[in-house]
């Protein structure tokens, strides 16, 4: 099994935490820094080899993880020279992908379990398979819907359920044919691609721990939490 991290992004709103760290080795507790653990984590998992596609501070991030030899993973690299959004880097790398792999960004912390979003990727046979989470909004005010400048319905301050993309994702080759390397391929522009064409996604729920560190906030809660959950996030890593 094969995975890809996303790496290459400058983690503009996790400044200043970023300013010298690219924002998949800023630190997680007292010894890991975020790439650290998912890399523990997929080896765990039985992925034996990973690309990481870096640019912003890319050569910290490649001092840092080397080979991958110590995570018992086999690490290569691709490099973005210039912005290519979410899908973008894997054009560049297709040739050297297998068949199906797991896509990640670099900055999440999850117990989600990456073989088994893979494994349903193949079963599935979707082109895409997007790994989801529930989340609800609470609207702190009353909600008026209109129809010619009329009130024809009122909700007071309702709750908004829905499923996110939580950054995981199990990806088939052929899916990226079409698509030219070198250009910016958006994770929006490739799912409306899809939809249009009459060939959904996949959508794999999951409701266990998940954390997108992207921002001060989101950084500040994962060290608070970090400790409590370092078991449950290293379990078999």
């Amino acid at each position: 099994m094969h995975a890809v991290i996303l790496a290459g992004g400058k983690g503009v709103r996790l400044r200043p935490y970023t300013t010298a760290l690219p924002k998949p080795l800023v630190p997680i507790g007292d010894q890991h820094a975020i790439l650290e653990i998912v890399l523990r984590q997929l080896a765990g998992a039985g992925f034996t080899g990973c690309t990481l596609a870096i640019g912003h501070l890319g050569e910290i991030i490649r001092a840092y993880v080397g080979d991958g030899s110590q995570w018992g993973l086999t690490v290569d690299y691709a490099v973005e020279e210039s912005p290519l959004g979410t899908m973008g880097p894997l054009l560049t790398m297709r040739e050297r992908l297998p068949e199906s792999f797991l896509v990640m960004n670099g900055d999440i912390l999850t117990d989600l379990d990456y073989a088994d979003v893979l494994r349903r990727h193949r079963a599935a046979g979707a082109p895409l398979t997007i790994a989801t989470y529930a989340r609800r909004v609470h609207i702190d005010f009353g909600v008026l819907t209109t129809d010619a400048n009329r009130v024809v319905d009122f909700t007071e301050k309702p709750s908004l359920d829905y499923r996110v993309s939580m950054g995981v994702y199990g990806l088939s080759r052929a899916t990226l044919e079409g698509y030219t390397a070198g250009l910016p391929l958006g994770f929006d522009e490739l799912v409306l691609d899809l939809l249009r064409a009459g060939d959904p996604p996949y959508a794999y729920a999951f409701d266990g721990y998940w954390l997108d560190i992207g921002r001060p906030d989101d950084y500040d809660r994962a060290n608070a939490e970090f400790t409590s959950r370092k078991s449950l996030l290293l379990k078999g890593a």
